[in-house]
């Protein structure tokens, strides 16, 4: 009787990550590996590592010290690691000899390169058929960023920009499509920069427009935008598009123009505010998302009320709130880390607080509306799914509505998320 080999994937981090580890663990099941979240199941244990903030590296020594002890050193498991941990230019074999190979941020072709030669050495899989996609499936357009924002790690870790071909991106998307995703979600580190490291594009906006015409695709995100590079053609684009969810994840990370010159933002409060002005007026009914960093290398008091009043002025739906950790690579590290831990957990406390208010008002406006919800899956016994703004809902009902759009009538809003019964089936857009 044979054993079907298992893999644990073990992953942290941005969307990116998660794209890649969704990828990954596809091609690793059509390879005939099966999951498991027990690490002594698998021969390969796997982690796909972020180290964006102190926090996040922490988990990553955690938990590559807790895999230690099942590391192999006759090569019937292997330990592999891959992502924004792993510095060419730190002699990680030096360190973490245990660890059998590492693999750039993004590198799957490179570990599956290595567990198939490892695999046909050892008899380890056999092959299988594809699974069905999930509901909604994320598809990177672009690895790297080139800019240089002085608090960042990512371009030393993950390298310039690289665009997928647009055909490349079409057709993965039609894949996912035909195997059942109804929504998918466009990534990149600087996603609005999409084609601009060719000569003459194509750019996000035609990008769009081709995966806009997929029968049987009922919604499309892209993250995460910057400031500088959202043009009015994409925001056009957005509001001419019916399957583009008016969903916008717009990181302004201070709202002090000090505090942004010292990040090297490459914008002004003035322009960031101008620019929200305009993705409102093209589109009305939007979402909009927000990234921030208090505590940032010199941060006064007045620079953070600053902060704290541009989220007051402008009211976004979400905002993700970070305190300042330097890493080491990046020019901010070199410079004072001066707001002592205690101020920024002050000031992250008081602005998420500010953030809580305003996002149960917002949400608050939606009670008793119907909204159409793409269903994504159970979760504790009820149904859940997002409005094309990106509103969490739940609803109850005994019957299957995985993959569907569903009118749901909000019945309790909260600041994260909303309740509602259903209506019956909606309509896809577009």
């Amino acid at each position: 009787m044979t054993t079907t080999p298992r893999y644990y994937l073990w992953n942290i981090g941005c969307q990116m990550n998660q794209a890649d580890a969704e990828r990954l663990g596809e091609a690793l099941e059509a390879r005939g590996y099966a999951a498991t979240r027990e690490p002594s199941e698998a021969t390969l244990l796997i982690l796909n590592t972020c180290v964006v903030r102190q926090s996040a590296e922490d988990k990553v020594l955690g938990r590559l010290s807790s895999l230690r002890p099942l590391a192999c050193d006759d090569g019937s498991r292997q330990l592999l690691v891959m992502g924004c941990f792993v510095d060419q230019a730190a002699d990680l074999e030096v360190h973490y000899p245990y660890v059998d190979r590492f693999f750039a941020p993004s590198d799957i072709q490179g570990v599956l390169a290595h567990v198939d030669a490892w695999a046909g050495r050892n008899g380890e899989a056999v092959s299988a058929t594809a699974k069905p996609a999930r509901v909604n499936e994320m598809v990177p357009i672009s690895y790297g960023c080139d800019h240089r924002c002085t608090y960042c790690i990512v371009t030393e870790r993950r390298g310039p920009q690289r665009s997928r071909p647009i055909a490349e991106i079409v057709a993965e998307a039609e894949d996912l499509v035909a195997r059942g995703a109804r929504e998918v979600t466009l990534l990149g580190q600087n996603v609005d920069a999409y084609g601009t490291d060719w000569a003459d594009g194509p750019y996000l906006a035609d990008l769009l427009e081709a995966v806009h015409a997929l029968p049987d695709l009922w919604r499309i995100r892209f993250l995460t935008s910057h400031p500088r590079e959202m043009t009015p053609r994409i925001i056009e684009a957005v509001a001419r598009l019916p399957k583009v969810c008016p969903s916008w994840e717009l990181p302004v990370q201070s709202g002090d123009d000090a505090v942004l010159r010292r990040m090297g933002r490459g914008y002004t409060v003035a322009h960031f505010r101008e620019l929200v002005g305009r993705i409102r007026t093209a589109t009305p009914e939007s979402g909009l998302n927000t990234d921030v960093i208090v505590g940032f290398c010199g941060e006064t008091e007045a620079e953070f009320y600053n902060t704290l009043e541009l989220v007051r002025e402008l009211r976004f739906d979400m905002v993700h709130i970070a305190a300042y950790s330097a890493r080491e690579g990046t020019p901010a590290a070199g410079w004072p880390d001066d707001v002592p831990p205690e101020e920024k957990e002050r000031r992250r406390a008081l602005l998420e607080e500010t953030q809580t208010q305003i996002a149960t008002e917002i949400n608050a406006r939606l009670l008793g509306e119907t909204v159409p919800i793409l269903v994504e899956g159970r979760q504790r016994g009820r149904w859940r799914g997002r409005t094309r703004t990106n509103k969490l809902v739940f609803f109850e009902s005994d019957d299957n509505w995985r993959g569907k759009l569903a009118r749901v009538r909000i019945t309790w809003t909260g600041p994260w998320s909303m309740i509602g019964d259903v209506a019956g089936e909606g309509e896809p857009e577009g």
